[in-house]
């Protein structure tokens, strides 16, 4: 029973901090940065894969140019 009985009061007392304001509030930010944060990693991830097909078909479209003089 003792273990109940210690599984009840830990739940009950995370149940009290998870309903804070402060809790929320805490919460909300977190998530909108790792929202913002992952936004922003698209976009440079998206950078990256263009400069590198662009390295890729500047190389390959050179044997074309030397070819074609």
């Amino acid at each position: 029973m003792s273990t109940s009985r210690s599984f009840t009061s830990f739940s009950n007392g995370v149940a009290q901090v998870a309903g804070r304001p402060v809790t929320f509030g805490i919460c909300l930010i977190v998530n909108t940065g790792t929202t913002i944060i992952t936004f922003l990693m698209v976009f440079l991830i998206q950078n990256t894969q263009n400069r590198d097909a662009a390295a890729i078909q500047a190389k390959l479209d050179e044997p074309t140019r030397a070819n074609a003089v």
